[in-house]
């Protein structure tokens, strides 16, 4: 009774879960001592440190579902903490993206930003694929970093989006307001800062905030056990158990079409945003206000006036350059040209 106690009072001073469960598997895989849940959860209640919640739903009374295959799913989803002040200042807010396998609840990555962009998703993305291979799907909320199916056709594709068509990986979105699809991160988001706010020494800068997320990981991947995997075991076991799933199907004939208006500018410029990131078309001053549809089809870009139907300007965008030109030499166009 007395060894219980003490692992119930250890686990929750460090912010980790202090569950019958888990308490059985440390009791098993530290102490040599089998005691079923039952006993333990037994032991807890007449000490008074967990309180009986006969209306709490139960746990088997949940459907759980999970890929059955390690990168077949990654989740992701990115969280806000509070960094501690120095001296009188108040301490800034940052922000936590994690990626997490859907099959093991391993921790693939987990970093601190002061703030998630696009680019940022799309480089911890990047390192994480590096690091542990190609998975064959990713599922997110709808947030603009992860997805613009949302936003009205506006912007196309953004980075990740480009990112998972480029290497033949099925993009998943949760439907709005129904965040439990994304329960497994979030979840796991909870743990994390659970763990985070009960360290003694609390970080100040983004820096000593990442050292401690890999401390986190590199225990809650290896050490931990996890109530949700066979036989309580840890995310690492379960994610080196199985073989690994990778990308299916070819998407490389898939065209992305889009069609938008917008207003050419006093310049005679028309701005589009293609893969995340924002060009300027050089359509010409004759043609500043007038209102126009953008047709894309992936690269391939047609600007027609809105009004008239005519066909303004026709190109191949260029990626690499942020303006678009002409291609005509400066100044008016001639009348006999027009």
């Amino acid at each position: 009774m007395e060894l219980v106690l003490r692992l119930r009072k250890e686990l929750s001073e460090r912010g980790l879960d202090a569950g019958a469960d888990t308490i059985g598997w440390h009791l098993q895989h530290h102490h040599q001592t089998a005691l079923s849940r039952a006993t333990i959860h037994r032991i807890l209640t007449r000490a008074g440190v967990v309180v009986p919640d006969p209306g709490k739903r139960p746990r088997s009374s949940y459907l759980r579902f999970a890929a059955e295959q390690p990168n077949e799913c990654w989740q992701s989803d990115f969280t806000h903490y509070q960094l501690a002040g120095v001296g009188n200042s108040a301490g800034r807010g940052v922000e936590i993206i994690s990626w997490l396998d859907d099959h093991s609840r391993y921790a693939l990555s987990v970093t601190a930003h002061p703030r998630i962009t696009g680019p940022i998703v799309v480089a911890s993305f990047r390192e994480t694929v590096a690091q542990y291979g190609i998975p064959a799907s990713t599922l997110t909320d709808n947030g603009m970093v992860y997805t613009t199916r949302l936003s009205g056709g506006k912007g196309g594709r953004n980075g990740l989006e480009t990112e998972l068509r480029k290497l033949n990986i099925l993009q998943k979105n949760s439907r709005p307001n129904h965040p439990t699809t994304c329960g497994k991160v979030e979840r796991f988001q909870q743990t994390l800062k659970k763990w985070l706010r009960a360290q003694p020494i609390q970080p100040t800068t983004t820096a000593d905030l990442q050292v401690l997320l890999d401390a986190f990981t590199e225990y809650y991947n290896q050490h931990r056990p996890h109530r949700s995997l066979p036989h309580n075991c840890t995310p690492a076991t379960a994610y080196a158990a199985r073989p690994k799933a990778g990308p299916s199907g070819d998407r490389t004939g898939e065209v992305h079409h889009r069609v938008r208006t917008d207003r050419i500018d006093h310049t005679g410029v028309v701005t589009l945003r293609v893969n995340g990131r924002l060009h300027h078309l050089g359509i010409g001053r004759t043609h500043a206000r007038t209102h126009v549809l953008i047709l894309v089809q992936d690269l391939d870009i047609r600007v027609v006036d809105a009004a008239t139907g005519e066909l303004l300007r026709e190109l191949v965008l260029d990626p690499s350059r942020d303006y678009q030109p002409t291609g005509r030499p400066p100044g008016p166009i001639p009348k006999n040209n027009r």
